[in-house]
């Protein structure tokens, strides 16, 4: 049901019984439902959303745009697999556009990460390229938004 993955997409939070009122459907049914969607691996985890930037936790986002070169026979897949296995790595995905693979992941500094780009990336065979953007400030992740909308302070030019 795409009402109650939606509602569990916003809030994991909210309780079978807040769900089963809201999807017009008994407790004991949602339960099951959301036992099945973990078991069919449509739910995959439960995350909460932080924003780091309110606590003492020192880090850098990256966004690293990667063109690199198929295997036959497994595309892809292979390339990302390796790359997503590095427990830097929060992300990868497959774009279309100029580079192949997109990879988010978080370093202590911008070394650090320029340090995992150059030793692991940029040394995988199948990579023939990389752009390494740098986070400046999250407005929105996830569907949330952090610190509310910013405050325009340029004034009316005349």
């Amino acid at each position: 049901m795409k009402k109650l993955l939606k509602l569990l997409e916003k809030d994991a939070h909210v309780t079978p019984a807040e769900l089963a009122l809201m999807c017009e459907k008994e407790t004991g049914d949602i339960k099951q439902m959301i036992h099945d969607y973990e078991k069919q691996g449509v739910i995959l985890g439960y995350t909460t959303v932080i924003d780091w930037d309110k606590t003492d936790f020192e880090y850098v986002n990256a966004l690293i745009e990667l063109k690199v070169t198929p295997r036959v026979g497994s595309g892809y897949d292979e390339i990302a697999e390796r790359i997503y296995n590095y427990p830097e790595v929060e992300s990868v995905y497959l774009m279309s556009g100029g580079y192949d693979l997109t990879v988010m992941l978080r370093g202590k500094t911008m070394r650090e990460v320029a340090i995992f780009v150059a030793a692991k990336l940029a040394t995988i065979e199948a990579v023939t390229s990389t752009a390494t953007h740098f986070v400046l400030r999250k407005y929105k992740d996830h569907n949330v938004i952090f610190g509310g909308a910013p405050v325009d302070e340029r004034g009316n030019i005349l």
